[in-house]
């Protein structure tokens, strides 16, 4: 069992096996992702489960947000967690890699480095390796969502990033503007390519004033987040309003939406601009 960050560990299946050095630790937080369940240490332990296989064709993408809302949580109420899996090589250090990556703003190089320099038989598999390299990854899962489940009538818990209003982590946040509920954070921001501005709207007619201009994003495309489910429900397309204030956001639609930069993303969770703030800290 290793210190990776104040209150986060990493360690393997056998730490498990003497609840009193876990205790001395100061853990009071357990995080598997391993094959099987454990068995409770001790009935004062917090447990979290994530089943996953060490193979490189094992999606441990769609559970990190909840894995790093966990670590978080255990942070929060200064006290301490252990991320572990059998042998704490690879599983565990592919989610410890995630959270240093999403709280700590590292770069995925610099989260393998310092987790390797802590602990140096760490090796992950290529699978985790690409999930946590390629941002790219989320949007294309999402987008064999859409082939998978075309009626969308029942869309897989793990596709929804963990709600932020409900933990706490350091990185970039979105608010409400009407009511400053937080809605979602930095990381789950989708990129895409920079359209072709207004000559993208073949259907609109152009002024003089818009030829040659290139129109800027006005919306944040994201993942789905976990308030979202409740608007996705029968409905392929929608408006996305805030949980607590019912004010518009924006729009939904799993066939896809065109940016005002006139590039089409798919699937779409548009929200305005105008309707949100940046915030650097969670409250």
């Amino acid at each position: 069992m290793i210190r990776v960050d104040a209150g986060v560990y990493i360690g393997a299946a056998s730490d498990l096996n003497d609840a009193q050095d876990l205790i001395n630790a100061g853990i009071t937080h357990i995080l598997t992702v391993d094959s099987e369940q454990p068995a409770v240490p001790d009935e004062s332990f917090r447990m979290k489960y994530i089943h996953a296989l060490d193979e490189s064709k094992t999606d441990l993408l769609s559970h990190f947000d909840d894995c790093i809302s966990f670590i978080c949580d255990a942070s929060e109420e200064s006290k301490a967690v252990l991320v572990h899996c059998h042998v704490g090589q690879s599983r565990s250090a592919a989610v410890v890699t995630a959270y240093l990556m999403k709280c700590h703003k590292m770069n995925f190089v610099d989260a393998c480095a310092k987790l390797q320099q802590l602990k140096p038989d760490v090796k992950m598999n290529e699978g985790f390796v690409d999930q946590l390299a390629l941002p790219q990854y989320k949007e294309y899962r999402l987008l064999k969502l859409t082939e998978k489940y075309p009626e969308l009538r029942n869309v897989p818990k793990e596709m929804f990033a963990a709600d932020p209003s409900l933990s706490t982590c350091s990185e970039v946040a979105y608010r409400c503007k009407m009511c400053r509920r937080t809605l979602f954070n930095g990381s789950s921001i989708l990129s895409h390519p920079v359209g072709h501005g207004p000559t993208a709207f073949g259907h609109k007619k152009l002024s003089n004033q818009q030829r040659g201009y290139e129109t800027q994003c006005t919306s944040y495309f994201t993942e789905p987040v976990q308030w979202m489910e409740q608007a996705f429900l029968g409905v392929m397309n929608g408006q996305l309003l805030c949980p607590k204030c019912s004010s518009k956001l924006g729009s939904f639609n799993w066939c896809g939406e065109q940016c005002s930069c006139g590039r089409w993303v798919t699937p779409a969770f548009q929200m305005h601009k105008n309707r949100v703030d940046e915030s650097n800290t969670l409250v």
